[in-house]
């Protein structure tokens, strides 16, 4: 005959089975007969904080810390592909009509549990300024004060100023992380270019390409590519209008179709050593395949969205 502890161990398991099926059973009839949630319910404020939490989550600091951190990816990546399946045009230079100010709350989050979060302070500074950039100034300067020898914070908080047209505070930035041992060579040279380029091409190119090496999560790539992908696109524009002059130059008129300057752009080199490409109806396209062609009245060249079927960027 079982012992008492025995027969307590085996009530105790048999309880907590019933128990499980119960809540397992008014879970489903509960989930059946809940009303559809109000849209922006996903938006609600955040209610636990996590500076109130530091020091409270026995030893689990950090491991919050990186469920705030995914939330952030999670939170902006279901926000393009909603406005996407909506049919909604995404502009990344102004992220703000996705309405995601829960952002800014799961990043301070996730650096008030783990103060030394880089990546964190890294996606802040380069998705939060095209939806509120003082508060991108804010998490970068935040990360700064709690890793003032971290050099690439200070490439992030430069690349904000820039990014603004303060070329100045940028400038200072960029030579302020460039006297941090061990920093990368490419803050150095920034130092010089924002100041007296400003928004060129070229420091443009050597900003993206620099956020582009050193990108920690998907979106922050996507980012930088596609700021990389629009650059040569204005290269090649400046190529085929210079194209588009020398014939009209030549003939007196503007050609009828891009085709009529193929040949020349085909052979013409382009900067970083990059040619030209055409699909297969032999049209000139841009690095995402979208075809260029004519506006005859401006004797230009355009991008071509309605016919690729691509948003217009």
């Amino acid at each position: 005959m079982a012992n008492f502890g025995t027969r307590t161990i085996i009530a105790a398991v048999a309880a907590g089975v019933l128990g499980f099926a119960v809540a397992f059973v008014s879970g489903n009839a509960i989930e059946g007969q809940r009303p559809e949630l109000p849209p922006g319910y996903e938006d609600s404020d955040l209610s636990i904080h996590g500076s109130r939490l530091k020091g409270f989550a026995l030893g689990f600091d950090g491991l919050i810390a990186d469920w705030y951190w995914v939330k952030s990816l999670q939170y902006i990546g279901d926000k393009m592909i909603a406005a996407d399946m909506a049919g909604k045009e995404v502009n990344l230079d102004d992220l703000r009509d996705l309405d995601p100010r829960l952002l800014y709350p799961y990043l301070e989050n996730a650096t008030d549990l783990d103060p030394r979060f880089i990546a964190a302070y890294s996606y802040g500074a380069v998705i939060l300024p095209s939806i509120d950039p003082e508060k991108a100034i804010a998490i970068t300067e935040k990360g700064i004060a709690n890793n003032p020898n971290e050099w690439r914070l200070y490439h992030q908080l430069g690349y904000i100023y820039w990014k603004l047209g303060r070329y100045e505070e940028a400038s200072r930035t960029y030579e302020r992380g460039s006297q941090i041992a061990g920093a990368a060579p490419f803050l150095k040279m920034m130092v010089a270019a924002v100041k007296t380029e400003g928004g060129s091409r070229a420091t443009a190119r050597q900003v993206y390409s620099q956020m582009l090496s050193e990108a920690q999560d998907e979106q922050t790539k996507v980012v930088a590519e596609r700021r990389l992908a629009q650059l040569d696109s204005l290269d090649e524009r400046d190529a085929i209008d210079k194209a588009l002059a020398d014939l009209k130059d030549k003939t007196g008129r503007c050609a009828n179709d891009l085709r009529e300057v193929n040949s020349l752009l085909m052979s013409a080199k382009l900067p970083n050593g990059r040619e030209f490409r055409a699909d297969s109806n032999g049209r000139i396209v841009d690095p995402s395949n979208v075809p260029y062609v004519l506006d005859k009245q401006e004797c230009r060249s355009r991008l071509d969205f309605e016919r690729s079927g691509v948003a217009g960027r």
